[in-house]
């Protein structure tokens, strides 16, 4: 399925959310004396990327690597280390490895991905992996003079749990990716007072919040089509 087609499978609600999202973040931008460009097209790519990613097309992946790629620029600049490193060196390669394994995995050939369930095995294996990466990334961001070195790190793990559920294709990946842009939006809140271009930032992960719990309800959803259509 091509991006164009892609756009034409979008129900009234889920155009209506998108043109929202886009809709928030322009009128976040006009509001800044020196909106950031950068901060803009990540943001556009970001919720666009969601809305794929809650119908389970691989396209949302894709786009996931390339918003990976703004951000992490856009963090440096705001000295949030945490972010930049998660984004380049955990969240891009997670969305490639996901791109990979969803490409694997289609729904009866279809362009959406096959549901899966989480093992009792996975999911022990994943809050210890999880906690190992926090405890790591604590240290290293606290070397690197993070700003906001909790609230960052915490950010690290919450980013490192939504990924790797992506990749066992879950729906709890939203419910963490949601978690995930609470703190993102209080990262952002506080770079807003120094800098106030980051506003657009606060806008772009309050629209991932609604979009990945739009996305958690979606998976929900499909999993349960897809185990009783058989």
């Amino acid at each position: 399925m091509n991006i164009k087609e892609s756009f034409r499978s979008l129900t009234k609600f889920e155009w209506g959310l998108w043109l929202s999202s886009v809709a928030v973040i322009i009128v976040s931008s006009l509001v800044v004396p020196k909106p950031d460009i950068l901060s803009m097209i990540a943001s556009f790519i970001g919720v666009t990327a969601l809305i794929f990613v809650a119908k389970g097309y691989v396209l949302g992946q894709i786009l996931c690597i390339i918003f990976a790629v703004f951000y992490g620029i856009v963090s440096f600049s705001a000295r949030y280390y945490g972010e930049m490193i998660t984004y380049l060196g955990m969240s891009a390669p997670a969305a490639l490895v996901a791109t990979i394994s969803w490409l694997r995995n289609p729904y009866k050939k279809s362009a959406e991905v096959k549901v899966a369930r989480l093992t009792k095995g996975k999911t022990v294996l994943l809050f210890l992996a999880t906690g190992l990466v926090t405890w790591v990334f604590y240290y290293i961001l606290g070397a690197l003079d993070t700003a906001n070195l909790l609230v960052s790190t915490f950010s690290v793990t919450t980013s490192f749990l939504a990924s790797m559920l992506l990749i066992f294709r879950s729906p709890m990946y939203a419910l963490a990716y949601a978690l995930n842009d609470i703190v993102l939006v209080t990262l952002w809140v506080m770079a807003a007072f120094d800098d106030p271009s980051s506003v657009p930032m606060i806008a772009c992960f309050l629209m991932f919040l609604f979009n990945d719990l739009y996305g958690f309800i979606q998976w929900k959803s499909m999993r349960k089509r897809q185990e009783t259509d058989v």
